[in-house]
């Protein structure tokens, strides 16, 4: 008898191995979510193998800036990362969150953002912030529902000026 199961999925930081399958998801995201991240399809999928693999080795190691994916064992289904700004160095600053749409719902973005925050606290920051465009209010109230609370503040979105993003924070 077979399983109907899904296979499990873990969530492990990025290593140089994930780079063709981190480019995939990466124009998913694109593609899925315009208006969420900072480039655009066009500019992420003219961008070269190697500027995928330098940003991944950056990401697989070190204190700065990690990426985590949710991976079934084929195509990645979900990514969070984690980087610091110098104005907060004991804030992270998530960013980059995304779940392959048959898979929203279904547990994934806890896993992600709880690696984290492991990964902000083991290296000594305690806070968590992230930044969801205003209107979004499914990501606000999934992001609610982990611990992060509107904090008041609102700032212009970094790259459509006419969108606003509304501040959000938790503890790590």
């Amino acid at each position: 008898m077979t399983s109907a199961l899904a296979p499990p999925i873990t969530v492990h930081r990025v290593t140089p191995g994930d780079t063709a399958r981190m480019r995939a998801l990466r124009l998913e995201m694109l593609a899925d979510s315009p208006l969420a991240f900072l480039e655009t399809l066009a500019q992420a999928a003219a961008r070269p193998h190697a500027d995928y693999r330098r940003r991944i080795v950056q990401a697989s190691s070190g204190s700065q800036l990690a990426q985590f994916v949710a991976d079934p064992g084929g195509r990645l289904i979900g990514h969070a990362g984690g980087t610091v700004l110098p104005e907060e160095p004991d804030a992270t600053v998530i960013f980059a969150v995304y779940i392959t749409p048959a898979y929203r719902g279904r547990g994934v973005l806890p896993e992600l953002i709880e690696a984290v925050a492991q990964w902000s606290l083991a290296i000594g920051r305690t806070e968590l912030m992230l930044e969801v465009v205003v209107g979004n209010d499914r990501a606000v109230r999934a992001y609610e529902r982990l611990g992060f609370s509107d904090v008041g503040k609102r700032v212009p979105h970094p790259v459509i000026p006419a969108l606003t993003e509304l501040q959000m924070r938790r503890r790590a």
